[in-house]
């Protein structure tokens, strides 16, 4: 017999636990280590993840998460319009995964949905609905929703005030994520180190764009960015350090002519003439067009 409120209390400690999880990595993915490891509760082990995308813990009878990793079979969309597809596990309908996935939705129960597109790493999505469900097209349709709507499950409200709400958390949650793996793919392909000064921190590295977001051609992939530590993406984004189309780096010549300590002759003034470290893959290396752009506007700068 299903146990509702241990079903609510689980989910309710998954997601406490994953908004203190948050709390320490920051805007960090979380490592598949630390989710498969999980957290106590009431002495028994809760792991968030396994080897299936659908995954419900020992002590549950419903799916508590549904993941996508780089190398998944399925091609789960990105989200659009407030909404995103999920797809099912295998082919088969009334298998147990996707029986179970259509029996949270009857049920209203919220999910975690773990997105990754670097290998071993995770970007979690909670609250998660799933709205729909389309067996024709192996697919259900799912929302983000606000924690808040956790807290207060009584509170009676119009079906049209559910939909917006959801709609606007999982559009935020769209944008939030593709920030996220933008700087996750960027960091990754260089090999977790600053493209100019190899620190090899990962909490201290940024995605830069070489074209900006809102531009035309300032498209979130690797090629439009570059692996560089909190400092040179401070200095890349003045135009104090320039990068040309032959890779090489540039320091602007009025910060060549300053003297003001150890950190700065080290740290900027010797990079001039150097080359940048590229990433392992040639399909990931910096855009040559792009670079040849910024660096026209490294040159105005000056």
């Amino acid at each position: 017999m299903f146990d509702s409120d241990l079903d609510s209390s689980i989910r309710l400690a998954a997601f406490h636990w994953l908004n203190e999880q948050i709390a320490i990595h920051g805007e960090e993915a979380l490592p598949r280590s630390l989710l498969a490891k999980g957290f106590r509760f009431k002495d028994q082990q809760i792991y968030l993840i396994g080897a299936s995308g659908i995954w419900k813990p020992a002590l549950m009878e419903l799916p508590l998460t549904i993941s996508t990793t780089p190398n998944s079979p399925y091609k789960d969309s990105d989200v659009r319009s407030g909404t995103f597809k999920y797809n099912y596990q295998g082919t088969n309908p009334l298998n147990w995964f996707n029986r179970g996935l259509r029996e949270v939705m009857r049920l209203g129960l919220p999910l975690i949905y773990f997105n990754s597109k670097v290998p071993g790493r995770y970007h979690p999505m909670y609250p998660v609905y799933l709205v729909h469900d389309e067996p024709s097209r192996l697919t259900f349709t799912a929302q983000v929703d606000q924690m808040e709507s956790l807290l207060t499950p009584d509170r009676v409200e119009e079906k049209d005030e559910t939909y917006w709400r959801r709609k606007y958390s999982t559009v935020m949650a769209q944008t939030r994520l593709h920030q996220q793996q933008f700087r996750e793919r960027v960091i990754y392909a260089y090999n977790n180190q600053c493209s100019l000064c190899r620190l090899r921190h990962p909490e201290l590295l940024d995605a830069a764009h070489i074209i900006a977001d809102k531009d035309d051609l300032g498209d979130p992939v690797v090629p439009n960015g570059l692996s560089l530590c909190k400092i040179h993406h401070a200095a890349f984004d003045r135009n104090i350090i320039g990068i040309n189309p032959d890779y090489q780096i540039k320091v602007r010549q009025d910060i060549l002519e300053e003297i003001d300590g150890p950190m700065f002759k080290y740290g900027l003034q010797s990079l001039n003439g150097g080359n940048l470290q590229l990433p392992a893959k040639t399909k990931d290396y910096p855009d040559r067009d792009r670079l040849e752009l910024r660096f026209w506007l490294f040159l105005k700068a000056g």
